[in-house]
């Protein structure tokens, strides 16, 4: 395989071989892969990273915008570029293990630097064990499974366009178009519990995984990814996918991870290592627009470091939608509606809780004057703003006021609480034998 090209000058991070275990024998089969990640047309700088070797393949798409999507998608494939081995019997253990670290991380990162608040990271990742592939899947980047020329979609994305899908309220096609396509609903954050996807994929001989950013599958139909993919070798095929995915007007950072289920008797090539792409690469970021200098060779674009942006392309950045991307809650259309459903909900409990601290307050007892007498009320003794009265007189006594001692009359003005209706009576009583027996 071509080696990427580590020319700065060029408007992509280039690949850089990546330390990493050599394929064995021990397995029956084996993979071969390619890697390429590419900036666009459009966007400054690149977000995506990527990583592929003889065990592990993995794409990650930062989200963020200004808060630096770069570091999230960097820190997650360094951070799961671990699993880099033969798994065992605990792939999808391991995977999952392996997300919450990078999850873990990311949160340290933006403890640490409150400028990376509101970062986060797509991760699609496979661990291969000779047999099958397992999965591990958070937000909208893809893996997909090309047999037999028949293209399989294997990941579910996390998105709020795919909810409606799933809901039967919008089509496939309707929602390649939808305004909100891009709402990732899940990423690794370090905030919230990431929740992924985790499964097992049986592979044989002749497969080619795709894992990829949605700068590709957000643009190239499952035909055209098809036809694309299932031309040439891993190497060409990672390119042409970059090249189809900008010619068809991808907007966004391309990353494109290609890999061929091949028996372990299969011919080794020489120069096959783990591969880093994008920002997990580690390079010195650039400017401008293009693809690396590998897609040009294999492709025949122009060596130019920079190319013309597309018409209405710098307004497309002056608000840069990574910065909404990830907002784990349905968009603005329908905040109105959860609103009201939040007030409706919070006045129903107010309600309830009025109606039982009213319940409570008829069941409560206290003495104290009425028009000049003794008087059994029922409520509590207080008064609510605007003059409402949270008792009311119950039963009225023969007791005078002006009979009693000036001692019990403040007494009864202050009001004398009672542990219920029979207590208060005793109250009155007992007033009312010091009033005729004085």
């Amino acid at each position: 395989m071509t080696e990427l090209d580590t020319d700065t000058d060029t408007a992509v991070r280039p690949a850089v071989r990546a330390d990493g275990p050599e394929p064995t024998g021990d397995a029956a089969l084996r993979l071969t892969w390619s890697a390429i990640s590419d900036v666009g047309r459009v966007r400054k700088d690149n977000q995506d990273s990527g990583y592929a070797g003889p065990w592990l393949l993995i794409v990650a798409d930062g989200v963020g915008g200004a808060a630096r999507g770069d570091v999230a998608s960097a820190t997650a494939v360094q951070v799961m570029r671990r699993l880099d081995e033969p798994p065992g019997d605990d792939a999808q253990e391991r995977l999952a293990g392996a997300l919450h670290r990078a999850h873990d991380r990311i949160a340290e990162l933006v403890e640490d630097d409150e400028s990376l608040n509101g970062t986060s990271t797509t991760a699609t990742v496979g661990l291969f064990d000779g047999r099958q592939l397992s999965v591990g899947h958070v937000g909208d980047s893809r893996a997909y499974l090309l047999r037999n020329a028949e293209l399989s979609l294997l990941t579910h994305d996390h998105t709020f366009v795919q909810s409606l899908v799933d809901e039967g309220r919008i089509s496939e096609e309707e929602a390649r178009v939808h305004p909100h396509r891009n709402l990732i609903l899940k990423a690794l954050d370090g905030v919230r519990d990431p929740a992924p996807d985790l499964f097992s994929v049986p592979l044989q001989a002749g497969d080619r995984l795709l894992l990829c950013s949605d700068g590709a599958s957000g643009v190239l139909d499952d035909d055209r990814l098809a036809a694309v993919l299932g031309d040439g070798t891993p190497d060409f095929a990672a390119v042409e996918l970059v090249r189809a995915s900008l010619e068809a007007g991808s907007s966004d950072n391309v990353t494109c991870v290609v890999a061929d289920v091949v028996t372990d008797d299969t011919p080794r090539s020489d120069d096959l290592a783990p591969l880093l792409v994008g920002a997990a690469a580690d390079l010195p970021r650039t400017t401008g627009a293009g693809v690396s200098d590998t897609a040009r060779r294999a492709t025949g674009r122009p060596a130019a470091a920079t190319e013309a942006l597309p018409p209405g392309a710098e307004g497309a950045i002056e608000t840069d939608p990574e910065a909404v991307r990830y907002a784990p809650q349905p968009p603005a259309r329908f905040m109105a509606l959860k609103r009201l459903l939040v007030l409706v909900t919070v006045g129903g409990l107010l309600w309830i809780a009025g109606v039982a601290a009213w319940s409570w307050s008829q069941q409560q007892y206290y003495v104290g004057e009425h028009e000049g007498a003794v008087a059994v009320f029922r409520g509590i003794d207080a008064t609510l703003p605007g003059g409402f009265e949270l008792s009311q007189p119950y039963e009225v006594s023969d007791v005078r006021m002006d009979g009693l001692s000036s001692y019990d009359a403040a007494l009864v003005r202050d009001g004398i609480e009672a542990a219920g209706l029979d207590a208060a009576r005793t109250v009155v009583d007992n007033l009312a034998a010091q009033q005729f027996g004085g």
